[in-house]
């Protein structure tokens, strides 16, 4: 599990009902149990906890410890702990008088000399050397004669990699909860995996703790969040305009269109932000397939199919394409029959129907609890992932499955799967496949479902457009 899943996880799970306070409760249940197996009641406890979430979870840890002497020292001002449930945890502690007590200055803190030093400091989410006062607090920690018990993660050691930057804490024990992380197979400590009641729901569905994945660096540029290009159009015009629009809802910075010139002045008219890259005649032929490579290789991601029919010659440029491209693709409609017989160094995420799904040769099934295992092996047996479209969206790439269960009976309108494309395509430039997969499928429906409360059945694909930054960034109560 990488660092952010944590927190994907967390709201995930407060979606279905387990909130984020029950999950601390548990987590500070586990911590105190690991300090009751290595140091006996009545001995010395000294927490150092940072004014986050790993912070919040010491907390409850020292009011789990009745039987021991806690002095608990929080680094930093207790107004700015930076989530209402820590913040919480910590009033409790100023309740019931414990020993509680900020450190504003690093050279204030005194650990004592504790049998027990519990470092609560930074946890999973902070990467990179330390800095004050957290710095000197490891220090201080690694300079007491103490039993330590860490946290999620020993502070200053990053939970992906294992590496520490600069002075880390040495820890004598790890309690990290639901999953380990990667970077603790690297840290001399015996490790607890503490079950908090993340419910396994949380894992397989996607919910709106997956949006903490779009989180944006205030100094961005221009190009940072994609540069797409949509490949469609001949046969049909709205399709390749609904998937560019799409896009740039979903946050791509550039989409440019990749059509016949034919229709490529009805394609610009949809939007004036659209940048087109016409090529010659009415239909996609083999002969433009190095063309359209020349200009693939200058985008993130090109999403190929809305639009194109299935001329002849055209699933043959289809084809010619995949087979020399070795770029992120995000392939739709017509141009998935294709991907079967195509051997490819190209990523794909293939967004199929379950009639599409049956064109490629996969099994699909009523029920999504069976429908998941068919997609995940026949995704497997592709070495693509899949984005299966239906009442329960299943995504897979074979080794990890999600399910989606936005969207509502008025999206079997057409064009919806080529919004669903665009977006998926904007996302595929900044998330892994299935994430991005997931994530699109999530915004797609959720836009459904907002469109269909505010203005009943009888939506058009378009209607979606304007939907989904807001269930993108915009639909906090999910």
């Amino acid at each position: 599990m990488l660092i952010q899943d944590q927190a994907v996880l967390d709201e995930n799970a407060a979606a279905l009902g387990v909130p984020r306070k029950q999950l601390m409760e548990s987590s500070g249940n586990a911590v105190a149990q690991v300090v009751r197996e290595v140091a006996d009641p009545g001995s010395d406890v000294t927490i150092v906890a940072g004014r986050g979430n790993n912070g919040g979870d010491a907390f409850v840890t020292a009011r789990f410890l009745t039987d021991y002497d806690v002095r608990v020292r929080l680094l930093g001002r207790p107004e700015t702990i930076t989530t209402d449930i820590a913040r919480e945890n910590w009033e409790a502690l100023q309740r019931a008088e414990l020993d509680a007590q900020a450190v504003r200055d690093s050279a204030d803190l005194d650990v004592g000399a504790p049998d027990v030093v519990v470092d609560a400091m930074l946890g999973t989410g902070v990467t990179g050397a330390l800095r004050e006062p957290a710095a000197t607090a490891a220090e201080r920690i690694n300079d007491a004669d103490a039993t330590v018990v860490a946290v999620d993660v020993p502070s200053g050691v990053n939970a992906d990699t294992g590496e520490a930057a600069g002075v880390a804490v040495n820890a004598d024990h790890v309690v990290t909860f639901h999953e380990t992380k990667p970077g603790l197979q690297d840290v001399d400590a015996e490790v607890t995996v503490a079950d908090i009641g993340i419910p396994a729901a949380a894992e397989l569905f996607v919910e709106r703790g997956d949006l903490l994945r779009l989180s944006r660096d205030p100094q961005s540029h221009k190009g940072d969040h994609g540069e797409v290009l949509i490949v469609g159009g001949g046969p049909y015009t709205g399709a390749p305009a609904l998937a560019a629009q799409s896009a740039f809802r979903a946050g791509a910075d550039l989409v440019r269109v990749a059509c016949p010139a034919s229709v490529a002045r009805e394609v610009q008219s949809f939007e004036e932000g659209i940048i087109m890259r016409s090529f010659a005649g009415e239909m996609l032929q083999p002969h433009h397939v190095d063309q359209l490579l020349d200009r693939a290789v200058e985008h993130d991601v090109v999403v190929f199919g809305p639009g194109l029919g299935n001329a002849n010659g055209t699933l043959e440029a289809v084809g010619e394409f995949l087979e020399a491209f070795d770029g992120r693709a995000v392939v739709d409609a017509d141009a998935l029959q294709v991907v079967p017989d195509v051997d490819t160094d190209a990523t794909l995420l293939c967004t199929p129907h379950q009639g599409e799904l049956q064109k490629m040769g996969g099994e699909t099934h009523e029920d999504w609890r069976e429908r998941d295992d068919l997609v995940a092996g026949f995704a497997d047996d592709l070495g693509h992932t899949l984005l299966v479209k239906g009442a329960y969206d299943v995504i897979s790439d074979g080794e990890t499955t999600r399910v989606n269960r936005t969207g509502n009976p008025g999206m079997t309108v057409g064009g919806t799967g080529d919004v669903l494309a665009g977006v998926a395509g904007a996302l595929l430039c900044t998330q892994d496949p299935v994430d991005a997969g997931a994530i699109a499928a999530y915004a797609n429906g959720r836009a459904g479902d907002l469109v269909v409360e505010d203005r009943g059945f009888g939506l058009t694909a378009a209607d979606l457009l304007n939907a989904i930054p807001t269930a993108l960034w915009g639909d906090s109560d999910g």
